[in-house]
């Protein structure tokens, strides 16, 4: 029964699932040729010098499975100005679950040493990685002990770090995954742009104008 509620999850991943947005936003305002949103209203960045970039996403996500070449590809290649953060997004408990495991990983150290292989797990081995006990011996199988493990997955970062996911993609406008947030401004969604290369092509786009706007090199 868990297979199939899953597997009905991932079918979904990519389309709506809870959206807030309040009205419709001006898609693609610069240039036609490209698929986004405005976030309305737009949200403040962490460092106003930069331009921020935010990867929505869930590990149980086929698309976003898929995306993550894309992106790796992307960060070889953008410019020192560009900060680019992972986000998960929590739309249900499956949800949360591995966003948890994210944030666990984040909070141990270890997130670069882990990410792929929370993936491949989810995706490829077909481990459902949701439950506390399930993701101590995934945590184990990487060198963590047993006690340090659940220190962090119980820890107030962990906790304050899940409520904010919470609301976070839903306040963006956020409502399927993969998505992408340029400078708090412009979301561009896998559904919409229809193609990993132009939700790449997109952001490149809206990079580039924004930097010229904050006269960035």
């Amino acid at each position: 029964m868990l297979k199939l509620v899953l597997s009905l999850a991932f079918l979904f991943c990519a389309f709506t699932v809870a959206s807030v947005a309040a009205e419709p936003s001006k898609a693609g305002a610069d240039n036609a040729e490209l698929a986004y949103d405005l976030v309305t209203p737009p949200h403040p960045t962490a460092d106003p010098s930069k331009i921020e970039v935010l990867e929505f996403f869930w590990y149980g996500c086929p698309h976003c499975y898929h995306f993550e070449p894309h992106i790796k590809d992307w960060l070889k290649t953008k410019p020192g100005y560009v900060v680019f953060k992972r986000q998960p997004a929590i739309f249900n408990a499956h949800w949360a679950a591995h966003a948890k495991a994210f944030f666990t990983a984040e909070s141990l150290g270890m997130l670069d040493k882990v990410h792929d292989d929370l993936y491949d797990a989810i995706q490829n081995k077909k481990e459902t990685l949701e439950s506390e006990e399930d993701l101590a011996k995934f945590f184990a199988a990487h060198g963590v002990k047993e006690e340090d493990f659940h220190k962090a997955y119980k820890s107030f970062a962990v906790d304050a770090k899940m409520r904010q996911a919470e609301v976070l993609a839903p306040s963006y406008g956020i409502d399927g995954t993969p998505a992408l947030v340029i400078n708090g401004k412009y979301r561009i969604g896998a559904a919409k742009a229809k193609s990993f290369d132009k939700m790449i092509e997109t952001a490149n786009a809206l990079i580039k104008q924004e930097s010229a706007a904050k006269h960035l090199k």
